[in-house]
Formats: structure tokens, sequence, C-alpha cells
């Protein structure tokens, strides 16, 4: 098979949590362990970074692997989904895997993966952990796909565990309450491994602590030992403007300024979780200077080829695409609307059916004009069944059969000083971008 051919056997072959939803998860690590056991387990002969969260861990991540290659570590980057190309999951120092390793791998494990039947992405955990040992990296940064104790990626033992944040996303896979989902997300938090939680949140605090305990791992709660000030809420996105910040320690009167291209808002928490992350490497040995990581929190998007958080896609008129699709994830995009000067507000959105999309429609702003739309995937909302629900809370808009069609509907209609944004959901700036 070629590269293409390899593709369409993955995506055919594999159930795939984009297009089944919770059918296409395996409540176990059985698969994963198997696979990794017929490739010589890989994944004990890598150094690894393990992160998790309902919101920030792709940022985090990314900035993380950002620093670490910036400052001279040979560094694999594990995340998901891809938005363009399936080779964005698995990254080297940026770069992403060959279209060769990709066949290579699949072709040697086909007869493997017709016998243990893995999902698509056990699949892809594993050739990511393979690729990564056989290119010798230093250390690899793995992102979980979903939760954590039973996420595929759960079967490495890292350095360092790093939970971003608790919210309300998946419930009928996590659970429905936040001290539920914390538990599962508290679920890679490994024996005698130090772990950055990233907020300290009253109502779940205690799992976080509980679980450390038990696991004698030395726990801190990144809010806590940093402060951030924004230097300008409004940035140009038309001029290109950084997130210029500055951040100190909460036991010191000295700050730093960064300059983030990575603008969003919520960039500004996510900064205090990396930044925790950090000292803790350093703890660990790594050799990371102040000097690495303004010089790599600059360029994130150029080193590790992030996409999607709070992406200018035009300027005339100015465009702008959010992956953030649940609750906590709306609200931070809402902060950015509004922070961001316009005449008239254009959103273009499409979301998933197997989720309660109630509450994130009833955050969005009435006075905007909506374009509903459906993303081609198999768990795609209908676009009419999202402008009703919409329609009930006077939110004014018409359904399109296409995510493209709703944008250049939208383009159509914006004048050279309004704003369109388009999100919703994950696949949906996939689609735009």
């Amino acid at each position: 098979m070629n590269y293409q051919q390899t593709l369409d056997y993955l995506y055919s072959r594999l159930p795939m949590f984009s297009k089944l939803g919770v059918a296409a998860i395996k409540k176990d690590l059985t698969n994963t362990i198997e696979l990794c056991k017929r490739l010589d387990n890989p994944q004990d002969k890598i150094k690894t970074i393990h992160i998790a969260g309902t919101n920030g861990k792709g940022s985090v991540s990314h900035m993380l692997a950002a620093i670490l290659q910036t400052a001279g570590y040979k560094t694999g980057l594990y995340t998901s989904p891809h938005l363009r190309d399936f080779r964005e999951r698995i990254r080297i120092d940026g770069k992403m895997i060959p279209e060769a390793n990709v066949v290579e791998f699949v072709r040697s494990q086909k007869a493997i993966i017709e016998e243990i039947e893995p999902s698509f992405f056990e699949v892809t955990v594993a050739m990511a952990f393979s690729y990564f040992e056989g290119e010798k990296v230093d250390i690899a940064v793995i992102e979980t796909g979903l939760g954590g104790r039973l996420d595929s990626t759960n079967i490495i033992t890292p350095l360092l565990s790093v939970i971003t944040n608790i919210g309300y996303d998946h419930t009928n896979i996590l659970g429905s309450t936040l001290p539920e989902i914390a538990f599962e997300k508290a679920g890679i938090i490994k024996e005698n491994i130090p772990v950055v939680i990233g907020e300290k949140q009253d109502e779940i605090a205690d799992v976080f602590l509980r679980k450390a305990q038990e696991m004698s791992s030395h726990l801190v709660f990144a809010d806590a030992d940093w402060a951030v000030t924004v230097e300008t809420e409004v940035l140009n996105h038309k001029k290109g403007e950084p997130l210029a910040i500055c951040v100190k320690r909460s036991d010191s009167l000295s700050s730093i300024r960064l300059e983030l291209d990575l603008k969003g808002s919520y960039q500004r928490k996510n900064v205090k979780t990396v930044l925790s992350a950090v000292e803790e490497l350093k703890t660990l040995g790594f050799v990371i200077s102040p000097d690495h990581i303004l010089v790599a929190l600059k360029q994130v998007t150029r080193l590790t080829g992030l996409l999607g958080r709070w992406h200018t896609m035009s300027t005339d008129p100015l465009i702008i695409c959010d992956t953030g699709h649940n609750e906590h994830g709306m609200r931070e995009v809402i902060k950015n609307i509004n922070s961001v000067p316009y005449q008239n507000l254009h959103m273009v959105i499409g979301m998933v059916k197997d989720k309660d999309i109630s509450k994130v429609l009833s955050l969005l702003p009435k006075k905007a004009r909506y374009y509903f739309c459906a993303p081609k995937i198999d768990r795609a909302k209908p676009e009419t069944e999202i402008a009703e629900e919409a329609a009930a809370l006077n939110l004014e808009g018409h359904p399109y059969p296409s995510v493209y069609e709703a944008l250049e509907a939208a383009k159509k209609n914006a004048h050279k000083d309004d704003l369109i944004f388009v999100g919703g959901s994950t696949f949906v700036v996939a689609e735009v971008i």
C-alpha cells in the first residue's frame, strides 16, 4: 500500500472516535499493552512527559515541546486529533513523521492489527512510541486522547505528569460530576513521579491530593506558584501583535516579560502550568534557561506546527478560528471575542451530536449573525438541529449544508471592519484550516 492507501486502510478498518464516538473507545489498556509488547515495549525505552486535562493540554504540550527543542533536546510530540494531516499527531522537533514510516509501520504490523483489532487511536499511540524509540528522542511529550486512567497513552511511566484543568466534557464517558472526571484524569499520576496540576479547583483539589499521597508523588498547583498580568487586553490581530505578559513567581518581587504567539486569553493560565512543569524538569536535570523559554514561546506555532488556537486565518475581513468546544473552552472563546474590536460579529458554528450543546449555545453572544453547519464526520450534529436549538435561545441565523458554504456566506456578508469567528468543534476548525 502507498501512503494514501495506508490511511484509507486505517480509517476504514479501525474504530475511530471522530466517527463513532463512545463506541470506538476500548475501556481498558489491553490492546495497547499487547500491541506495544509485540513491538518490544518501545514506550519503556524513551523518557516521557504525560499531559492530561479537559482544556489546555494541547497548548501546554506544544509549548513544552517548543521549550525543550529550543533547549537542544530532540523532542517527540504526540497529540490528537489532527486538523489537516494525520502525521500532525506524531512529530519530532516539529517535523511530522515521514509518510514512509507510517506506511512501513502499518505494513509490518498489519497481521497483528488484524489479530488484535485495536482502535485507530491505539494503533497511532503504538506507532508514536515505536517511531520515537527508533529515532532515539531525548524526551517525548505525550498528550492523552481522552480522560487519563484508561487512555491508551497511560502505559508509560513518565518523568513528569501534568494535568491542566478539569471541566465538563465527554461526560457520557468520564462521568457527570467534576470529581468523577478528575478521578479519571488523576489516573495518569504514577508512583514517585512528580505531578503539576494547572488549576487548584476547590471542588476537586482533594482528588489530586489524595491520589498524589497514595502514589507518594510530589504535587504542585501551578496557579499558586505564578502570577500573570497581561500588558494589553486588546490585540491588533491585523498587525499580528503577540500576547505580551509579565510573569512572576508568587515568592518573588521580580517578573519576566514574555511574548506569546499563541494569543488566546486562556494561554495566561497555560503558561503557569508550563512554567511549573519546566521547574520540575530542571530538578530532574534538564538544562532550560530563561532565554530558552523566551525564544520558544514567541514561536510555538513555527517550532511545533500547532494550529487552531485563536488562529487568525485572514485579516480582510478578520477571520479567527478556535478549537474550544466545551463549556469551559467556549467561555474563553467569548472572552477573546470581546477583546477584539469589530463592527459586526459573524459566527460560523458546528457541533457534534453526542454532547449536550445547550450550555455552550447559552454562552454565545445574542448580538451576532449565525451560520450553522455540520463538519464532514458521522458524529456531526445536523445543522438544522443546531439552528433550532439556537433559535430557542434567541440566536439568529441560518443553517448551511457544509462548513465551506457557511464560511463563504459569512465572508459574503461581512464588511471590512467585521469579525468572523469559526468554531464550536475541532472538526469545524479542521475543515477551514
